[in-house]
This record gives C-alpha cells, sequence and structure tokens, in this order.
C-alpha cells in the first residue's frame, strides 16, 4: 500500500504548488532520539505514510526540510507521547518537545496501551498549532465543568454556555483549519450530548470540503457517525434489504441508501459508503468477496473523482491483504547466530507448510506458547516448517531462552519492527500458515497452545485426500 499511497501523494505534489518549510528545535533529554511524523492516507483506512523524521543530534538539536502543497496534519508516537502537528505552507516551525518521558516495561508489552495525546506548541506561541491546542484545551475544561448538566440532563443551556465560553475565551483566528476544527469539535460535543442521530449529524459533516478529510476533527465524528453503520442496518427490521443488495452487489441500490437514510449526497456519500463497506467487511453478517466486489465496481473504484478511487483501492489493498490464496510479503532477517534467513529460503521440492509466529520473548505467555513448540514438531515435522519472528530485546537473555527450552524452528530478530509492521502485527503471539509458495493458508492461525494441532490436523486431512483424489483421476 504504501507505493500506491506515496504515488498518489506524488500526483498531488505535481499538480498543485509546493512549498519547503523548516521544522526546527532543540531538546537535550531527546538526543539520539528518533521522532517518525506520519500522516493518513485516506480518511477510512487510515495508514500511516511517513512524512518526515526528526533525528536529534548529541546536542539535542534537530531539523528536517519537508514540502507540502496545502496544510497537512502529521502525527508521531514517542515514548508515553503522540504529538499532533498541523504543517502550514510557508509557515516554519520552531517545535517545543514535552519533557521525555520512556514507557515503563509493563506499557511496553501492553498491545492496549494508549498514547497520552497532545498538540505540540511552538516556540511562536501564536501559530496555527497553538490556537488548536488552546482551543481544545478549554473545551475539554469546560465539558468537563459542566459534565452532568450536559450529559446527564442534556441541557441546552449548558451546552449554549460552553459554546459562549469558548467564543470569549478562545482568540479570534482567521485560519480556515482552525474554524473548520473548531465547528467540528463542537458538533462532535453536540452529538454526544444530544444523542443525536446519524442522519443529522452527516448534513454538518457533508459541508467539510476533501482537504480537511484527513484532519483528526473531522475523522472524529465520521468515526462517531458511519462506523458499522451497514451490519446495524442489516439487522434492523428492514435488514433484508440491505442483504440482498450486497449479496446481489448492487452498488446503485446502496448507494441510494445511504443517500436517502443519512441525507448526503455526492462525494460524501461515496466516501460514506466506502466506510460502510469497509466496516462491513470484518462484521461477518455479510460474504467478504461480495464486499470486495462492489468496492471494485466501477462506481467506486473508477469513481471520476481521485479522492474516492484513491480510498476504494486503499481500502482493496488492505482488505486483500494476507487474504487466503494471496502472496505473503517474504521476511528476510538475521537469525539469532547473524545469519541472514529469508523465509522462502526452501527448497523446490520441499512442500512442507509454514508455520509463522511473531512472538516477544520477554512476555510469560509467548514463552510457554514457544515451549510447547516442541510438541507441534514432534507431530508434524514431516510436513511443517516452524518460522519464529522475534520482537527486539536482550540477545543474549534470548538465546539462553531458546536453547534452554529447545525450541524448534528458524529464529528470526525483528530488530527494527519492520516485519511487525508490514503484517500489522497488533499483539503476541500471532501466528499464520503459509504453503510452500508462501501463500496465505490461514490469516489467523491458532496459538500453539490454543489448538492449532486440531486445526492443523484437520486441515492436512483434508489436504491429504484432496491431494490423493487428484492424483487418482
Amino acid at each position: 500500500m504504501r507505493e500506491r499511497v506515496l504515488l498518489f501523494f506524488f500526483s498531488l505534489l505535481f499538480s498543485l504548488p509546493s512549498f519547503a518549510i523548516r521544522i526546527e528545535g532543540k531538546n537535550l533529554e531527546y538526543a539520539g532520539k528518533k521522532l517518525e511524523f506520519f500522516r493518513f492516507s485516506d480518511p477510512v483506512t487510515r495508514e500511516e505514510v511517513p512524512v518526515f523524521t526528526l533525528e536529534p543530534d548529541k546536542e539535542g538539536n534537530f531539523q528536517a526540510d519537508v514540502k507540502i502543497s496545502q496544510t497537512t496534519f502529521v502525527f508521531s508516537s514517542f515514548g508515553i507521547y503522540r504529538g499532533l502537528l498541523f504543517l502550514e505552507p510557508e509557515r516554519n516551525i520552531k517545535l517545543l518537545l514535552p519533557p521525555l518521558r520512556e514507557k515503563s516495561f509493563a506499557d511496553s508489552k501492553n498491545p492496549y496501551f494508549e498514547p497520552v495525546e497532545f498538540w505540540f506548541s511552538t516556540g511562536e506561541g501564536n501559530q496555527l498549532n497553538d490556537h488548536i491546542s488552546n482551543f481544545d484545551s478549554r473545551l475539554n475544561l469546560l465539558s468537563d465543568k459542566f459534565f452532568n448538566a450536559l450529559y446527564f440532563s442534556q441541557s441546552q443551556s449548558a451546552f449554549d454556555s460552553v459554546k459562549f465560553q469558548l467564543a470569549e475565551k478562545t482568540e479570534i483566528f482567521a485560519s480556515p483549519t482552525f474554524l473548520t476544527h473548531k465547528t467540528l469539535k463542537l458538533k462532535s460535543l453536540e452529538t454526544d450530548v444530544f444523542r443525536m442521530k446519524p442522519e443529522t449529524v452527516s448534513k454538518e459533516l457533508m459541508k467539510t470540503e476533501q482537504e480537511f478529510w484527513n484532519h483528526p476533527a473531522f475523522l472524529e465524528i465520521f468515526e462517531k457517525t458511519f462506523s458499522n453503520k451497514l451490519s446495524f442496518e442489516a439487522r434492523s427490521t428492514d435488514g433484508e434489504k440491505i442483504k440482498q443488495a450486497v449479496a446481489s452487489k448492487n452498488v446503485a441500490l446502496l448507494k441510494g441508501f445511504v443517500k436517502e437514510k443519512y441525507n448526503v449526497s455526492g462525494l460524501f456519500a461515496d466516501l460514506a459508503l466506502l466506510k460502510m463497506l469497509h466496516d462491513a467487511f470484518y462484521s461477518g453478517d455479510f460474504q467478504q468477496n461480495d464486499i470486495l466486489a462492489i468496492i471494485s465496481s466501477p462506481t467506486l473504484l473508477s469513481n471520476s473523482n481521485q479522492t474516492i478511487r484513491h480510498v476504494a483501492e486503499n481500502i482493496l489493498e488492505k482488505l486483500k491483504f494476507l487474504q487466503k490464496g494471496s502472496k505473503a510479503p517474504v521476511i528476510c532477517l538475521k537469525d539469532t547466530n547473524g545469519h541472514r534467513v529469508c523465509s522462502n529460503d526452501t527448497p523446490t521440492n520441499d512442500k512442507k507448510f509454514k508455520y509463522m509466529i511473531f512472538a516477544d520473548t520477554e512476555m510469560i505467555v509467548c514463552r510457554e506458547h514457544l515451549k510447547y513448540l516442541t510438541r507441534i514438531e514432534e507431530m508434524f515435522q514431516k510436513q511443517l516448517e516452524i518460522i519464529v519472528v522475534l520482537r527486539k530485546s536482550d540477545l543474549i537473555e534470548m538465546k539462553i531462552f531458546l536453547d534452554k527450552e529447545k525450541i524448534p524452528g528458524i529464529h528470526l530478530v525483528d530488530e527494527n519492527s519492520e516485519f511487525t509492521k508490514k503484517y500489522r502485527i497488533k499483539s503476541y503471539p500471532a501466528c499464520l500458515l503459509l504453503n510452500h509458495n508462501h501463500e496465505v493458508v490461514f490469516q489467523q492461525a491458532l496459538a500453539p497452545m490454543d489448538g492449532f494441532e486440531n486445526q492443523f490436523g484437520t486441515f492436512l486431512r483434508q489436504y491429504l485426500f484432496e491431494e490423493q483424489r487428484n492424483q487418482a483421476r
């Protein structure tokens, strides 16, 4: 996906004037660290696209030059933080970094860890980011102050008071980005307080220009409004019509339904439909191939609008990734002995399946699963190759554990989390099964102690039966 997204990004750069801006600053605490900044690929898949990197030197000085064609939202996760930043054409930034706080050991192992989100401050103190930061802080303060009246009593007067005090205390700032952010954040609060129906909220969303679709205020309320809505509608009293429309790949009927139900039109109706299809793919309420066929239709994939085409392409690429039968990315890493090994380094006549396990030896649960691989190998050593992709930790401790417990298989160390990111691993252990051609058999294979031997045993019996039957023909 990254190549496709970058191609789209570069096409925009050539079609719009670009401006070089400089981001610089100094903070000795960050000496030798690396802060990578990303933007979102689109408002539906939200894939992270690299934009620039800050690498403070030994004295904490950092600097980066970035080309942008319009106001661009970027973000960076580091330590316990997730910093948010708007880049504006022709506006250099003196970036102020917060006091460094690294994750604790427990935080680094917790797949549900939520970073502390904040807006970066600038040395000037009067740039777009500073105004948005001040507005959000004030909004949060007032929301807490009137919490009971807002959320329990649904008081209109309390909501009006929040709006009035925001207008009174917030500096007048004419930036279109700021004004859109302010409007959408207030609409998001209003939606929560008064439990507004999606068809009411969508009217405000539809007014939002395309250039703001990847900005956080839009993404927040867009998610609230359209998340999992196709599945919700399919379970309603008129749900059979939705199910039949999906099964028959009737794009026109689905689009007409979205327009009528949510009071939307034009490009925004296409975006809303794509969001709903994306979420429906994972719901289990529809056949996944039907969803893919609808997104692949000329109405969406060949849409006259470049942004809608781009979103549809990104969704298809995401949904098809590691689908059964697709080629999995080849993993090439050093093993625990320092030798470079690739996951497709298999003799052409060896038709073993590949059981791939992403694990972290510092986690007790992963250690127990890895120990159980001995049992897996005993049962399937003629049919199965075990590949363990290990999260970087203390190499000596890692080797002591692997050797002491005689963990079978190839042990690769993902030092920079390159393949953990490429395979979109969210938590450990994570497993999948490939065939000898490096094609996906099970996208979500069971972990060793969770029943993989039964899962693979059942599959293997059916596979061998089919193979014998084909040979007999």
